[in-house]
């Protein structure tokens, strides 16, 4: 008889790590610099990823509130109250920079734990920045401040 032969023990795959999706490509380091985000989160736990997911609607409803605000409640109040622009160019100009400072941490935030989806997410809010700033050169020229 013949002795079975010892089969060697292979180890379980170890648990996901934050580094699981790190990109180390030159327009991920690029990004990261542009950010500046050095180091990202220790852990990728899902405190840090609901932090960017909040950020991010955080973001999101204050441009909602924001082209409300222009596009819905202005143009019925100005007539109605017999308001100008001067009143709402203010109201709109406040909230766009609230909502690029927030999309702004948002995006950070997104990099800094190295989210799967954070080149989607990035591009979307280069949408809404683009966006933001159509809204926040009408807002300049309703005051006076562009031609």
């Amino acid at each position: 008889m013949t002795t079975p032969a010892a089969v060697p023990v292979v180890p379980l795959d170890p648990a996901p790590t934050r580094t699981d999706h790190r990109s180390e490509r030159a327009p991920d380091r690029l990004m990261r610099r542009v950010l500046g985000v050095e180091e990202p989160v220790q852990q990728l736990g899902a405190g840090a990823s609901q932090g960017a997911h909040r950020a991010f609607r955080v973001s999101v409803l204050i441009s909602a509130v924001r082209c409300l605000i222009t596009y819905a409640l202005v143009p019925v109040l100005v007539p109605v109250l017999s308001l100008s622009g001067w009143v709402a160019a203010p109201i709109g100009i406040a909230l766009c920079v609230l909502a690029v400072v927030n999309g702004v941490v948002s995006v950070r935030r997104f990099w800094r734990i190295d989210h799967p989806k954070r080149w989607m997410y990035t591009a979307f809010i280069g949408v809404v920045f683009i966006i933001l700033a159509i809204a926040l050169v009408s807002d300049l020229a309703r005051l006076g401040v562009m031609a």
